[in-house]
């Protein structure tokens, strides 16, 4: 009787091509996605926010690389970090709303100045931006700013980021495919 059912299930769900074999399929792929899929990249990637998708400008440079830093250079250089330094960074032309990062649980101590990390903030959503400043003070802590803004945000935002809110390190960019995740949520409110 079980096995008649599930052979009678997954013809539904393969060979039906009806808008309720659509609608169900489309349900068991996202629970899949969620609750299997995902989960094993975290364990993977050592970190429970694998993939991302950037849904602020606040990474996004409005030229290239060499015009941007001349727009950018004097504040960077406040702080001790050069062009030759930066050129030197992950996604040194920082990437856009709408990509996706794919992140990597890290140890504080290996996070360095020029790193992409991605922690919780003060916001109720997690914020991805560049590190600009580490120090030991009872435990790692780190300053960091997004790319296109004019600063680092306020003490609890991103001024003094502890290593329990590190969330990872951004290892990878794939463009554009976050606008799926962007649109979603906008639809429906997630």
């Amino acid at each position: 009787m079980i096995k008649r059912t599930l052979k009678r299930f997954w013809r539904f769900i393969w060979n039906d091509n009806s808008v309720l074999s659509w609608v169900v399929s489309f349900i068991l792929a996202f629970l899949l996605v969620k609750f299997v899929i995902y989960p094993l990249i975290g364990l993977a990637f050592g970190t429970s926010y694998p993939i991302v998708a950037v849904v602020s400008y606040s990474m996004e440079h409005d030229a290239k690389f060499e015009n941007w830093w001349q727009e950018n250079k004097d504040w960077y250089e406040k702080i001790d970090i050069t062009e030759e330094d930066f050129k030197g960074y992950i996604f040194k032309n920082g990437f856009d709303k709408g990509d996706i990062i794919i992140l990597r649980g890290t140890k504080a101590k290996n996070i360095k100045v020029g790193d992409v990390i991605v922690f919780h903030s003060t916001s109720i959503y997690p914020v991805i931006h560049r590190v600009v400043n580490k120090w030991e003070d009872e435990g790692y802590h780190f300053q960091t700013k997004g790319d296109h803004n004019p600063d680092s945000y306020g003490a609890l935002m991103e001024k003094d980021i502890t290593e329990e809110r590190i969330l990872g390190r951004a290892i990878f960019k794939v463009p554009k495919i976050g606008w799926v995740k962007i649109w979603f949520s906008q639809v429906f409110g997630g």
